[in-house]
């Protein structure tokens, strides 16, 4: 397998108040490391508690600053609170990364359950809508800011094996460059990230339900194996940073 090296950090989010939410695992805790080595205050949100306080703990031992909030993704109370509790620590927020999805039992359309496109709609789509208005109040408050969303490379296209989670990821693709245009002008940045097969638990639960399909992704891909989640939250810095 390729192994690929840790950039040094340059300071792309020197001074910067970001969130992350589903900070307590895969991309999401990458984020919280690399964002807080890039210079970023951040208050990272998820459901797991304990899991997000381990990460909070790694963030600080590294130097870092870094927060945690709990957040129950399905719970639009629980989001805009996450939110508000930014606002309290901090005074303002300057980015926010939405990460954090969940896996529906995979198969085909026909098979697929009432229940599972139920979770994909609240988690991979008003969980989103509900966090960008909550975010975007409370930049709009204090100057502006840069909103990133993680979707999926699986919302490009038809998407046979995981049909929900590509229809709520597609439908995510478009609130994020709605609220782009819309929030243009009150300085207020929204980008979205499309990633494709990246080595995370989602991966692993997938491969536990359908065997085979890390080599069948892996094979797919150019250079012959899945991202880093290091390497999407590189992707997210960026776009969150002033250079973008």
């Amino acid at each position: 397998m390729t192994t690929t090296s840790t950039p040094t950090p340059v300071g792309l989010l020197s001074g910067k108040v970001v969130l992350v939410t589903g900070a307590s695992r895969g991309i999401g805790e990458a984020a919280a490391h690399l964002f807080a080595r890039e210079g970023a205050t951040v208050v990272l949100a998820a459901r797991s508690t304990d899991a997000l306080d381990r990460v909070v703990a790694g963030v600080r031992d590294e130097g870092g600053t870094a927060d945690a909030v709990a957040l129950d993704l399905a719970d639009r109370a629980s989001i805009r609170a996450a939110v508000d509790h930014v606002e309290r620590l901090h005074g303002r927020l300057d980015g926010a990364f939405n990460n954090g999805a969940t896996i529906q039992q995979p198969g085909p359309l026909d098979t697929t359950s009432d229940d599972d496109v139920d979770e994909q709609f609240t988690v991979n789509f008003r969980a989103h809508w509900t966090a960008m208005n909550a975010e975007a109040a409370l930049m709009r408050r204090t100057g502006g800011g840069a909103i990133v969303n993680t979707s999926s490379i699986g919302s490009r296209r038809a998407n046979p094996a995981l049909p929900a989670y590509g229809a709520m990821k597609r439908a995510l693709n478009s609130i994020t460059e709605t609220a782009a245009v819309t929030w243009a002008r009150d300085g207020i940045r929204v980008n979205g990230i499309t990633p494709g097969g990246t080595a995370t638990s989602m991966i692993d639960a997938w491969e536990a339900a359908t065997p085979g399909i890390v080599a069948q992704v892996s094979s797919s891909i150019p250079m012959g194996r899945m991202a880093e989640p290091r390497e999407v939250a590189e992707v997210a810095a960026w776009l969150l940073s002033d250079r973008a």
